[in-house]
């Protein structure tokens, strides 16, 4: 388990590496980042992140947010929101309360879109999320 952060804010991120080769059930509540390669479903109170050379192929996918570098096929949930990076893919339905699809995604599937319950900051984002997308972009 990778942790980011120091002290009681600490968050942690959960790593499936690059070598790792997942088939089944996943069903976590903390931060998950796939470097490798998933087959099954994916259920969870927590984030999903699908690192740049990942695979993910889900028969449905259920999370707080999604983010994208990689590929990921599979009907997608996601509660808070769900970011496709450049180069990445997604093939398959999504539901969000926000999407955003940058430059060079590879998108074939419908969305919808989906309120939420409480009021949510769009310019503020976990500085874990911009650390490993600067880490990534950079």
């Amino acid at each position: 388990m990778l942790k980011t952060g120091k002290g009681k804010n600490a968050s942690k991120c959960i790593v499936l590496g690059d070598t790792t080769s997942f088939d089944g059930f996943l069903k976590f509540r903390e931060t998950l980042c796939i470097r490798g390669k998933f087959k099954g479903t994916i259920e969870a109170t927590g984030a999903l992140i699908v690192d740049k050379d990942a695979v993910v192929e889900a028969d449905h996918i259920s999370v707080s947010s999604l983010t994208v570098y990689g590929a990921v096929s599979g009907q997608v949930r996601a509660a808070d929101k769900i970011d496709l990076f450049p180069g990445s893919s997604l093939k398959g339905d999504v539901s969000a309360g926000r999407l955003r699809i940058a430059d060079g995604v590879l998108f074939e599937g419908q969305c919808s879109m989906t309120g939420t319950e409480r009021e949510v900051e769009i310019f503020s984002r976990p500085i874990e999320e911009i650390r490993a997308e600067l880490k990534r972009n950079g």
